[in-house]
């Protein structure tokens, strides 16, 4: 789990990052592709980690909650909750999910979650959920070059 936590540490504050500086006009934007624009792809990451904290017991609201219910796609006509939102329940739910984290144990850790199609492990999830992450951060980046900011800052 050592690794997890500090893969969770750099990814709450490198999202916060990507998103640095990126005006709300932008967020939406998918420059004449299908691609998953900023605010979904926020929205999504967001959304995960409510989800993961559910499974610790820590059932709080979120602004994804109907947008996201269900791990829906993208939907072409929606408008997306504003970015400082989703940033506001990022730092809501983060460190309430980190302490879970760092304490959970291992029956915890093995305790068997179905999700449509799979069974797999609280353990498991945990892991998938950090690659999700960074993937999605790594998305939100390149938007930014794509929209014309500057890059990212992984202080």
């Amino acid at each position: 789990m050592y690794g997890f936590i500090v893969l969770y540490e750099m990814q709450t504050d490198f999202l916060l990052s990507a998103l640095d500086g990126i005006e709300q006009k932008d967020a939406q934007k998918r420059l004449d592709t299908r691609a998953n624009h900023i605010a979904w792809i926020t929205g999504s990451v967001v959304h995960s980690r409510y989800f993961l904290a559910k499974s610790f017991g820590i059932d709080l609201p979120s602004v994804t909650d109907e947008l996201f219910a269900g791990n829906k796609g993208i939907i072409d006509d929606a408008t997306y909750p504003l970015l400082a939102d989703f940033i506001k329940d990022w730092k809501e739910i983060s460190p309430r999910l980190q302490e879970a984290l760092t304490t959970a144990t291992d029956e915890k850790l093995d305790e068997k979650l179905v999700i449509p199609g799979m069974e797999i492990t609280l353990f498991e999830m945990i892991g998938f959920s950090s690659y999700r992450e960074a993937n999605c951060i790594g998305q939100v980046a390149l938007w930014r070059r794509l929209l014309g900011y500057p890059g990212m800052n992984y202080r």
